[in-house]
Parts: structure tokens; sequence; C-alpha cells
């Protein structure tokens, strides 16, 4: 699909934005079209990846939620500059209409690995973490940018959050409202109702196998996983919420974001976000029916995971009408 249109990406944390939709911001841009992302927390309460191979020499922000949460701004400011994305805020710079004070902070959430990719909940997040704000209240914020900057495509997580971070979970549910709201003309907003198309950022099940595959059998991602310690992604086994069936995605409207043409940019914000992301590189792969690897990296789980040739998105209708 060529890109046409204002597009505003709505992620959780910082790094979200490019590992979720980086292609898609990167093609936006290179197409001149305008593009925003709202970040709805500073992810204060991420893990830190300083290690010999990998050397950010801050592993002491680990859990100094204000001190990580600025330095990951700074991260933020990067990756984005590298993708070519100029439009940026976060979502608690918005006051909520109605809901009081908006100049209340939103908080990451935390998480905990529970399998090989997949997050869950934090045991111990605080109560003004993102997860655990009324719906409503960060929906009306979003509402009013939406109302304000008018997109016609709002683009997210998948309902699963991608991988089941809490925030991610959030995020879609507060996207999704958002969209409801922003088009509802009798809802206490400011600007004028405006719809937009709602955007799910999903692998389809036999690319993420087939790229899992690929980088499992590639001979450098292997030594380079012995030397280092990393694991391999396991090709025959589960696979997080942002992977779909062929079956969940038929009938689904589809729109595929080609990743070569802006691989170089994706790459650059990738490692951007150092205290998050480590051992970005390309390595590609070829199936015999064509490529179905362009890259990897690793998160602080130390698992190594393929950079697919392809976005994929499921497309929604816009969401409600101006009434």
């Amino acid at each position: 699909m060529a890109p046409s249109g204002r597009l505003l990406a709505v992620h959780a944390h910082p790094d979200d934005e490019t590992l979720a939709t980086g292609a898609l911001l990167a093609t936006w841009a290179a197409a001149g079209e305008p593009v925003a992302v709202v970040t709805c927390t500073r992810g204060e309460r991420g893990e830190v990846i300083d290690t010999p191979s990998h050397p950010t020499g801050v592993g002491q922000l680990e859990g100094d939620g204000p001190a990580l949460a600025a330095h990951r701004e700074r991260e933020l400011a990067g990756a984005l500059a590298a993708l070519g994305v100029h439009e940026h805020l976060f979502l608690d710079s918005v006051p909520a209409p109605g809901a009081g004070d908006g100049a209340s902070r939103l908080e990451d959430s935390g998480m905990s690995w529970v399998s090989p990719g997949v997050a869950g909940p934090a045991d111990d997040a605080p109560a003004t973490a993102f997860s655990r704000v009324p719906l409503d209240e960060s929906a009306r914020r979003l509402a009013a940018v939406v109302r304000a900057w008018r997109p016609d495509v709002v683009a997210t997580y998948e309902p699963g959050g991608g991988y089941g971070h809490p925030d991610h979970v959030r995020t879609h549910d507060v996207a999704a409202r958002a969209l409801e709201l922003a088009a509802n003309g009798g809802a206490a907003l400011p600007g004028d109702p405006w719809t937009a198309e709602l955007w799910e950022a999903v692998v389809p099940e036999s690319e993420a196998r087939a790229a899992r595959r690929a980088l499992a059998a590639d001979p450098a991602v292997r030594r380079l996983a012995t030397v280092e310690g990393l694991d391999l992604p396991d090709a025959a086994g589960p696979l997080p919420p942002v992977a779909k069936r062929a079956v969940e995605l038929a009938g689904r409207q589809i729109v595929r974001i080609e990743v070569a043409p802006v691989l170089d940019a994706l790459l650059a914000a990738m490692r951007a976000h150092a205290t998050q992301v480590q051992h970005v590189a390309a390595c590609a792969a070829d199936d015999g029916d064509g490529p179905v690897l362009l890259g990897r990296y690793a998160l602080s789980n130390a698992v190594l995971a393929p950079i697919g040739v392809r976005e994929t998105y499921v497309r929604r209708a816009r969401v409600g009408s101006p009434r």
C-alpha cells in the first residue's frame, strides 16, 4: 500500500514505536506524508542492558525510575530522528478532559517474562501505572489528540498487546476507545468529531515461523548465540499474541509494508534504543520461495529475534462516524 494521509502511531513505551511499527513510520516519513507518535509512558520500570558485549555504561539506571525515564526519552528522540519522524508527544502531556489534573503522570506498569518472548503483569505495579489508570481517562487524552491532529490512520498493537505486556494491551484498548470518543459528537471533548482507521500490528504465523527457522539456521547467528550466551528462537514453539493463524486473518483487510526499502533506518532506530535492544544487525535468508529474513536483534531476555521482510497490519474500517 502506498503511503497516503496522516499517520498517528500510539505506543506504550520508548522503543515500541520502532520494534512494532518502525517500517511503517519510516515508509510514511520517506514518502513525505505527515507522521506523529504518541508514547503513553517513559518506560521507567524497564530493564537495562549493560553487558561486556553490549556496554551502555548506564546499568545503574535500572530501578531508578526518573533517571531511566530521562535516558529513554533521549533514546526515543534518536530513534524517531532515524525513522524520519518529527512529531511526538507523551500522552500525559495532554490534559484529560473532565478528569481533573491533566498533568498527572502516566507511569510504566512493569512486566515479568512468563515464557520466551511473552510478558505478563508485574506483581508490584504502582497505583499510578498506566495499565491501572481508568480506561476513559487515558482514552479521552488520546481522543483530544486525534481530534486536534486529525489522522487518517491510527496504528497500534493487536488486542493481545503484541507480546502480552500489560501496558501494550492497555494501549490497544485506549486507542480503540479514543477513536470511538473522537468520533462521537456528543463527547465532551475539544475540537470537532473525527474518524480514523485503526491498524493493528500482527505477524502471520507462517511468516513468524519461517523467519525463526531461517534465523536459527544461520551459521553466523548460531556462533553469535554460542559466544554471547543467547538463546535461539524455537520455530516450532509457542508464539506471542502478535502471531496470527491464517484462519484468524481470513477475510480481514490486510496492509503489508515492505521492510527492505527502510531497513537501514529501522536498524539505526533499534540501535538508538541501546538500553533495550542489543545485537542489532542485518542478516538475509531465503527459503526458496523468496526472502524470509532481513535482520536480527535481542531484547533483555537474551533471545534472538528475527526482523522479517514486511510488517503486517489488520486494517479496520474507520471507527465510528461523526454525529
